[in-house]
């Protein structure tokens, strides 16, 4: 290893400035307007890809194309190994909120602020160079290696499920490694063991044909926003457990020893309300705040819409309520099941005088890590030998949806190993990578190749 890492030290400054060069292009996959800098992305990423000495190419989709590459110089003996990232960024408004420009990349206290730092580019990037590392070190890799990135994990990942499905034996691997995650703290490695899924819903409650004046009408008329009110309470007990029937039944415990992993890690809780701007913290009896946000199902209102809402006073009955609903889930939930449940719930609550709808908008399943000895082993000393101390187990309360497809149309387990901060503003101005971080990923993930390799 000591040939890569020297390859490493020497060119560092050079993976950092080519970088800054990837975060220049606003590749901003919702806004049709970039299109055209999206696809310059991508390009971009293929002759950087060449340039390591990969094989790459620009893969047509029916929208962001999907980047491709691989060095498959190792032998049918030796392990494959399927990196995934992403090269599409998010939307940067509100621009006025950015204390420099989001798409030209300055580096502050230690950081590298710009849009896609920390989601993807730099994570992405980070992989690329340590496959480079090794070639050019040593002309080979101790594994055979895949990479693809899409143009279309920002607007829900469209078309990369049927790349997969199409391209199943090009993509065949024995491991899927990403990196679109971070670090419990800084300093502190981590192995992102699940991720909660997600179902969600828009529910409408609807009253009269048209508002109506409150005085007039008010007392022997439904309100509906009273009545949506009434719905939502209705979602929670009084120990903070949601309360449809039925919901619990697919959730799987945790097991003792994880939940006293958990429990042991260095939370500070006071810290983490300070940071969020809250006196108190709620949710599920009987959980710690960290099982609360990884390993727990939760009910959120995420907005509420009804009547009049504009400046002073206007006393109208409003004729119809409508309120957005989401779950986060958690193994073995399933969407369409919750779905099923919560329907079932809104119509045996919902008071007469009102009439319901729930439509769906969106859902996810749940993950949960199934790695073999070996994968898990690899990554855990990679981790330990980059940062100097043992990796700890994490979850994540949000969700990537595709680390799923890839476990099941592919059948391999994926490992997901991150580098960004707690903080670092992910989907919000001023997003952030830590210097240090990318340099340690790139050593993280070269290490690994050789203990996968070995």
């Amino acid at each position: 290893m000591s040939e890569v890492a020297a390859t490493i030290d020497r060119d560092l400054d050079r993976y950092r400035e080519e970088l800054f060069d990837f975060l220049r292009i606003p590749s901003i996959s919702a806004q049709s307007e970039h299109d055209a800098d999206t696809r310059r992305a991508a390009e971009w990423l293929v002759e950087r890809m060449r340039e390591a000495g990969l094989e790459a190419e620009v893969c047509e989709t029916p929208r962001h194309p999907v980047v491709y590459g691989e060095w498959l110089g190792a032998g049918p003996d030796a392990p494959t190994v399927l990196v995934y990232g992403h090269y599409d960024v998010q939307p940067v408004e509100p621009l006025d909120e950015w204390e420099s420009d989001p798409f030209e990349p300055v580096i502050r206290d230690g950081r590298i602020y710009a849009r896609g730092t920390a989601d993807d580019k730099g994570q992405l990037y980070l992989h690329v160079k340590a496959i480079e590392a090794h070639l050019k070190a040593r002309g080979r890799l101790p594994v055979n290696v895949k990479v693809i990135a899409e143009g279309e994990e920002e607007i829900g990942s469209p078309n990369l499920v049927p790349f997969v499905e199409a391209n199943r034996e090009r993509l065949a691997a024995d491991a899927v490694v990403i990196s679109d995650s971070g670090l419990f703290a800084p300093g502190i490695p981590s192995i992102l063991y699940s991720l909660r899924g997600l179902a969600y819903f828009e529910l409408h409650v609807q009253g009269p044909d048209a508002d109506l004046h409150s005085g007039v009408y008010g007392g022997p008329v439904v309100n509906p926003a009273n009545a949506l009110a009434r719905i939502v309470a209705s979602l929670h007990d009084e120990r903070g457990r949601i309360a449809i029937e039925g919901f619990y039944d697919d959730v799987v415990e945790w097991d003792e020893e994880t939940r006293a992993e958990i429990r042991g890690l260095p939370f500070d809780e006071e810290g983490f309300m300070r940071e969020i701007g809250v006196t108190a913290l709620g949710g599920e009896e009987g959980y710690s705040t960290l099982e609360k946000r990884w390993s727990r199902p939760t009910c959120d209102v995420n907005g509420m819409l009804s009547g009049y809402t504009g400046e002073g006073a206007k006393t109208v009955l409003p004729a119809r309520a409508t309120a957005k609903v989401s779950f986060r889930l958690v193994p073995d939930q399933d969407p369409a099941r919750v779905g099923e449940l919560f329907r079932a719930h809104v119509e045996r609550v919902t008071p007469p005088g009102v009439r319901v709808r729930v439509d769906e908008l969106h859902g996810g399943r749940p993950w949960r890590a199934r790695l073999d000895a070996r994968l898990e082993q690899a990554a855990r000393r990679a981790l330990e030998r980059a940062f100097g101390r043992p990796p700890v187990l994490v979850g994540e309360g949000g969700s990537i949806p595709i680390v799923g497809e890839f476990e099941r149309v592919l059948e391999a387990p994926a490992l997901l190993i991150g580098f960004s901060y707690p903080g670092c503003n992910l989907h919000a101005p001023n997003e952030w990578f830590a210097v240090e971080a990318f340099e340690l990923g790139i050593r993280t993930i070269a290490t690994l190749y050789d203990e996968l390799g070995g």
